[in-house]
Order: structure tokens, then C-alpha cells, then sequence
């Protein structure tokens, strides 16, 4: 058995004799005929998947099915598609993945200074600052989108809202 510390070692609807690999942001990982891209991240220790659409948050995967609302990624290689959820998603030998909504990695985001001044960005503070003068919000909104959890279009590198 591969080396993938929270997987039982019996159980389950996978084949532990056929093993798959993938890679998830660039490194590579070991799972079974069977699993969905999710089951395998959480048997090799892989709890932050992406990033929250708004804030960047960190996300997990909280559900094993259609209803798993954090766990989106994007397909990479020939068959690119964004917003992929991870649970539905069935592994494949040679599947590639990213997450989605990390500007460097799931794991960290440069974005994350804005939590060191919480206390000066109540909930919603962007609608009220940037609104009046009308001509504020053009000059911060480019910069606001571009830390949203997003994935690229592979046909025309456009961002695609999950």
C-alpha cells in the first residue's frame, strides 16, 4: 500500500491492487482506482483545497458528494475546465489539478494582511467606502477582483465564476 497515512487499510468501494497517480498544485500523490480526486487528497493528508470565492479564506472538503460547496479545482492539461468540485470528480492515472482561488497556493495567500487589519474592514465595508464618490469604486475594483476565487477558461483564459 502506497504511503498514505489517513487511509484504511481495508473497506471502502476502491481497488487497492490498481494504484493512480495524480498531481494537486504541482505535487505529486498516490491514491486507488476508485476514489474521487477528494477521498484521495484526504488519505494523503490534504486538508486545504482552495479558497473561499470572496475572501480568499482557506476551504476544506466538508461532504462527500454533489452538495460539497469548497472544494472546487481546475482541471489542467488537455481537458483544462475550472470549478471542477473535487468530490464528484473520479481519479484517473496522469490527472492533473490545481486549486482554485490561490494566487500562490491553498495553503497560503499573500492576501491574508488584510486579517492583520480586521478591525478597520467591518463585513461589507467596500460597499459603503467605495460607492461615493462614484468614481472611487472604478479605481479599487480592479484590484478587489482579482483576489476572488475564480477559475481560467482554458479557451480564452477568461475568469469563470463557480
Amino acid at each position: 500500500m502506497a504511503s498514505q497515512a489517513y487511509r484504511t487499510e481495508t473497506g471502502g468501494r476502491i481497488d487497492r491492487s490498481e494504484e493512480l497517480s495524480f498531481t494537486f498544485n504541482g505535487k505529486s500523490y498516490t491514491g486507488f482506482a476508485g476514489d474521487t480526486l477528494a477521498s484521495a487528497l484526504i488519505a494523503n493528508g490534504v486538508s486545504i483545497v482552495g479558497r473561499s470565492f470572496k475572501y480568499c479564506r482557506p476551504r476544506g472538503i466538508m461532504s462527500a458528494g454533489a452538495e460539497e460547496t469548497n472544494a472546487f479545482v481546475q482541471l489542467l492539461g488537455n481537458e483544462e475546465e475550472p470549478n471542477v468540485q473535487a468530490t464528484t470528480l473520479q481519479l484517473v492515472d496522469g490527472l492533473e489539478t490545481r486549486s482554485v482561488g490561490a494566487k500562490v497556493a491553498a495553503t497560503f495567500n499573500p492576501g491574508e494582511i488584510i486579517n492583520l487589519l480586521h478591525r478597520f474592514f467591518p463585513a461589507g465595508f467596500y460597499y459603503k467606502t467605495f460607492m461615493w464618490p462614484r468614481n472611487r469604486w472604478g479605481l479599487v475594483r480592479p484590484v478587489y477582483s482579482q483576489g476572488r476565487g475564480l477559475g481560467n477558461c482554458a479557451e480564452t483564459g477568461a475568469k469563470r465564476a463557480i
